[in-house]
């Protein structure tokens, strides 16, 4: 059987990756990181899902490197999320610095440890414009740096990397992952605000699939 250990952090792309490897028979360890971001609510989404489906979850607490990330308003609760469309020019404020390859680096020291034949993590192509390690030549560089980073051989996969937010939304709606159960929010109230970018996207991919998103929000979505 396939072994893999798969970057979970709550959200729906990641949960559709999660639902995506088990469909496919693999073994799965799921790994979730606490850099001290504002909406820490995802890493109780991560745990969650794993408690419904059963998989190992773990999560490195790497809440110490927190003030390494400057002015990021994921990290800095000094700073504002900015609130509209990922293409807009204020949502640079959201990138974390290095971010991924951290989350990778110690995910690939778990996968290495356990012997786990992959390493997966759900970037996609809604993403590259705004962070830049979620773009393809960011993913085959880490997959060689992964693959020569220990004798053990792990293999990087991100399965998504060329799919957009509706499209994996569409494939998570067909799969039946309980996207209630995912968080997405980046400003992590009690209620998902339904203005910053990460809710502005998610709405975005649920009307691309047809569907309506199961989670509430403070304030009603209006398609475009």
């Amino acid at each position: 059987m396939k072994s893999a250990v798969l970057i979970l952090s709550g959200g729906m792309d990641s949960a559709t990756l999660m639902y995506h490897l088990l469909a496919e028979g693999y073994d799965l360890r799921c790994l979730s990181i606490d850099y001290g971001q504002r909406h820490i609510r995802e890493l109780v989404a991560a745990k969650e899902l794993c408690e419904i489906l059963g998989v190992e979850h773990k999560t490195a607490p790497l809440i110490g490197i927190n003030p390494l990330f400057g002015e990021s308003s994921l990290t800095n609760r000094e700073v504002d999320v900015p609130e509209g469309h990922y293409e807009d020019e204020n949502m640079k404020v959201t990138v974390v610095p290095n971010r991924n390859m951290i989350m990778l680096a110690v995910a690939a020291a778990w996968g290495i440890s356990t012997k786990s034949g992959f390493l997966a993590y759900a970037a996609h192509a809604g993403d590259h414009t705004i962070y830049p390690d979620c773009r393809p030549e960011f993913i085959e560089a880490m997959a060689k740096a992964i693959a020569i980073c220990d004798f053990h051989g792990l293999e990087l996969i991100a399965p998504f990397q060329g799919l957009s937010k509706g499209e994996i939304c569409s494939i998570g709606l067909e799969l039946g992952v309980p996207f209630e159960k995912t968080w997405t929010c980046y400003k992590g109230g009690d209620l998902a605000c339904g203005k910053c970018g990460s809710c502005t996207e998610r709405l975005e991919a649920f009307e691309f699939a047809g569907a309506k998103d199961p989670l509430p929000y403070e304030v009603d979505y209006v398609p475009t």
